[in-house]
């Protein structure tokens, strides 16, 4: 019995934060909510003039950068970073490979309105599903 115990703690504490299905839960409009330091600070961000727009298709997607507009649409440009998702022992990697450089995040968390990353600096990303304001004319 006891090694029972210590088999499911291990398979447990050795099972991905983010369940493979959960990752199509990244496709969307996301804006910045918080940046976490290694030393334990944080930065908030209350509003921002640009969003994220991510399209995952498989284990393959983009990330861009774009504005919204009053009239509830978007301006953007052509650039978009290129990444494929990549599962290791404690969860998923986003692996960004761009025309000068390349990068990777850790997928820590993500549900239907939250998500975050930590990249190589140890600095968490924490972002919210992006609401549109909607102004009465």
């Amino acid at each position: 019995m006891r090694v029972l115990s210590i088999l499911l703690v291990l398979l447990v504490g050795c099972s991905p934060n983010v369940p493979q299905e959960d990752l199509q839960l990244l496709n969307g409009y996301w804006e910045i909510e918080k940046v976490s330091f290694p030393n334990g600070e944080t930065k908030d961000f209350m509003s921002s003039t640009t969003i994220d727009y991510i399209e995952l298709d498989g284990m393959k997607g983009f990330r861009k950068k774009v504005q919204p507009k009053f009239n509830g649409t978007f301006e953007t440009s052509n650039d978009a970073e290129l990444f494929t998702i990549v599962q290791n022992g404690e969860g998923f990697d986003l692996n960004y490979k761009g025309s000068t450089n390349s990068w990777s995040e850790k997928l820590m968390s993500i549900s239907k309105d939250n998500f975050s990353v930590t990249n190589q600096d140890s600095m968490t990303y924490g972002y919210k599903r992006y609401e549109p304001m909607h102004l009465n004319q």
